[in-house]
């Protein structure tokens, strides 16, 4: 039986390698997947009444009036900062604000934050909800109207006795910077490139929070940003009360991000024949698709949709509602009503949400993916990676027995060949691994420095392809040389180097699948396309010109890492590493590149 198993490998890798990226494909189909629901019985989502008027939404126009002054003065951090201290004083809140200046490789950033906390008239204060804008909007212009609804809010909301823990109003400076300084000076932690002045005003542990995006002068639906910093998501009970509530109680129809389904329906009109295109199946799939491709580019990047992904290394389940901008028919009257009773329900909570998943995929506004379902078929990729790897170190193992002439002569008639074992010297795959990771960690350490990043442009980086193809050629060239041999005895010559070196390298990818995807799917799901087959078939060659052709076929495969790093001078992935502390930037130099290169190398190698 094993045997039969043993022989049956590769037919079984290569059901795996078709289950495995068919199940991917297969995430976006109205098949699979399920409704949302509330797990947390305490949160009783639009079961209150709400009492937010038109005389709160003319509050609101006239703060937006301000803001829209200070805007066309062009007004300084200071005046800005200092216009939102007064308001907050003016409605009894106690209010603060906080200088703050980042220091990245090319750029230093400088901004003041301001923020506010109503102390809750029925509790000691240990808790806390959050209720945040910043400055600028996900779509780069003003959100005047997200800082002028925060403002009216903090004007409402002080009305009223009902609240069982405290509301802290914060409008953070730039976009996500000002918001990272706050944040992390309230939680006490330390940030080598960052300065940033004290919190003067502190309240409880903070439990939930919503941030505000209204960038339009009006809006059609309320989109909802969920994902955090290096693939962390909230828990789905608070995504799952603002649509109730929305939709029930605000009359206003939610979307994951800002895709419009009619604006999808346009685009598959344009691009499918009329007969696909008129078919339902094939419209749900693709408004699921486009919802979980925006999803894997956040979360494998690691980037943070909008300014509440920064609470979520705190424990803080947090979202951003965008108002999509439209000619209508909403406006502050309808966002100011769906965020009051979301608050409520989030002055509701007893313990922090606990009960519903935290590992999900938001497939559209009123359907979701458990984890069972999209995350096998990422592993059964890296199941049959490590297959591979498993089979070419056992064949390492062994090879048959050369019969010499004589021995062929008087040996027994019809013996079939035999198999001897030999010996698989693991030091030197190990060093060349070990070499790959430091060049890695090179490259990192020499990209993020200021003294690279000021001293070059894009343009200066087209020669580092070229250099690396010579540098990988060279190295590959004093690993071809003859490895000793000990043919006394007849015993068999070691295993050879690209076998052993493409067992590990299998191997060790399959491993780090495997454990990325349960922390990161969609960063999984990225290596497990670019990085699946290509590792899986790389083999030695003979011959120069051949060699070349493999090591430039995978050098392809580096592409990501310059357009990431190097597509621009200074990178937003490297900024995010540098302000934000996002890990994609050190993964795919240290992780993902030494992978590539190992692969190069067997190629490079003679069989």
């Amino acid at each position: 039986m094993e045997r039969g198993i043993y022989r049956a490998l590769p037919v079984i890798r290569i059901f795996l390698f078709i289950l495995g990226y068919s199940w991917m494909l297969m995430l976006p189909s109205p098949q699979l997947g399920r409704g949302i629901y509330i797990d947390e019985n305490a949160l009783q989502p639009g079961q209150v009444n709400t009492y937010w008027s038109w005389d709160d939404v003319h509050s609101a126009d006239v703060y937006l009036g301000h803001l829209e002054q200070l805007r066309d003065q062009n007004a300084s951090s200071v005046e800005k900062s200092s216009f939102l201290r007064s308001v907050f004083s003016e409605l009894g809140i106690p209010a603060a604000t906080q200088a703050y200046s980042f220091k990245t490789g090319t750029m230093t950033l400088d901004g003041i934050n301001t923020y506010g906390v109503l102390s809750a008239p029925r509790t000691s204060g240990t808790e806390a909800i959050v209720i945040a804008a910043s400055w600028i909007s996900l779509t780069a212009g003003p959100n005047l109207r997200g800082i002028a609804t925060v403002l009216s809010l903090a004007a409402y909301l002080k009305r009223y006795s009902l609240w069982a823990k405290d509301i802290i109003f914060i409008v953070g400076d730039g976009y996500m910077d000002g918001m990272q300084a706050w944040l992390g000076a309230y939680h006490g932690l330390d940030q080598s490139n960052l300065d940033a002045e004290p919190i003067k005003l502190h309240s409880g542990v903070i439990w939930t929070a919503l941030a505000i995006d209204y960038p339009g002068h009006s809006f059609s639906h309320l989109g909802i940003f969920y994902e955090g910093l290096n693939g962390r998501l909230p828990n789905q009970d608070l995504m799952n009360s603002f649509h109730i509530i929305s939709t029930h109680t605000g009359g206003v129809p939610v979307v994951v991000y800002d895709h419009v389904e009619e604006q999808m329906d346009s685009i598959i009109s344009r691009w499918l024949p009329q007969l696909l295109s008129r078919q339902a199946y094939i419209k749900e799939y693709a408004r699921r698709a486009r919802n979980v491709i925006r999803h894997v580019r956040y979360q494998a990047l690691g980037r943070a949709s909008g300014v509440h992904g920064l609470f979520h290394r705190f424990r803080i389940d947090a979202i951003t509602v965008f108002a999509v901008p439209a000619t209508g028919p909403h406006g502050f009257h309808a966002l100011g009503r769906v965020i009051e009773s979301t608050l409520r329900t989030m002055n509701n909570l007893l313990e922090r949400l606990h009960a519903s998943f935290f590992f999900y995929v938001l497939t559209g506004p009123g359907t979701f993916l458990k984890f069972g379902q999209y995350l096998p078929s990422a592993v059964i990729v890296s199941v049959a990676m490590m297959f591979g790897g498993l089979r070419v170190w056992v064949d390492a193992g062994w090879v048959k027995q050369q019969w010499s002439s004589e021995k062929v002569n008087h040996g027994p008639a019809g013996k079939a060949p035999k198999w001897k074992t030999r010996r698989r010297n693991v030091i030197i795959p190990l060093v060349v691994m070990l070499a790959t990771h430091v060049v890695g960690g090179i490259t990192f350490f020499v990209v993020t420095n200021s003294w690279f990043l000021t001293r070059t442009d894009k343009t200066t980086y087209l020669p580092i392809i070229p250099l690396s193809l010579i540098v990988f050629s060279i190295l590959s060239a004093l690993l071809t040389s003859d490895q000793p041999t000990n043919s006394q005895h007849d015993e068999p010559s070691p295993a050879p180097l690209s076998s052993l070196l493409k067992a590990f390298n299998l191997c060790f990818a399959s491993t780090v699948i495997s454990i990325t995807s349960v922390l990161n799917f969609s960063l999984a799901a990225f290596l497990v396309i670019l990085l699946g087959i290509p590792l899986s078939i790389s083999s030695p060659t003979i011959g120069l010109t051949s060699k070349m052709a493999k090591a430039m076929s995978y050098f392809i495969l580096l592409f990501p890492i310059w357009w990431t790093l190097l597509a621009t001078p200074m990178s937003q992935s490297i900024w995010d590493w540098q302000v934000l502390g996002v890990w994609f930037a050190p993964f795919v130099c240290i992780v993902y590149l030494p992978l590539v290169l190992q692969a190069t190398v067997v190629c490079m190698l003679d069989p």
